[in-house]
């Protein structure tokens, strides 16, 4: 008899650890400041390339005579290329705008 006692005692305790309430779950928001950069429509900074290009050839056809003229000429438009580029890239990243984005997750207490 005693044997079933104890069957039953530990039984009862069993079913009721099962039948224990979940942990009551609850959301937590907070809002998240958000930076995002400004789409631009010239993506592949063509303008600023071009102009470079154009500013670098002028300045590169002031140096030299004959084919090195020609030279400082190509020179200076490569590398005016690549500097006018560079320019606008760095203009385009640092434009950018802030918004406040609402971020909720659940959390079990």
């Amino acid at each position: 008899m005693r044997i079933h006692g104890y069957i039953g005692a530990a039984l009862m305790l069993a079913a009721g650890s099962f039948n224990a309430a979940p942990a009551a779950a609850r959301v937590v928001c907070r809002d998240v400041q958000v930076v995002h950069k400004v789409p631009h429509k010239d993506k592949h900074r063509v303008a600023g390339t071009a102009i470079g290009a154009v500013a670098g050839g002028l300045l590169g056809h002031q140096v030299g005579k004959g084919k090195g003229k020609t030279l400082a000429t190509a020179g200076g438009a490569v590398a005016g290329g690549v500097i006018g580029n560079k320019v606008q890239k760095a203009h385009q990243d640092s434009q950018t705008y802030t918004t406040t984005e609402r971020r909720c997750d659940e959390v079990q207490d």
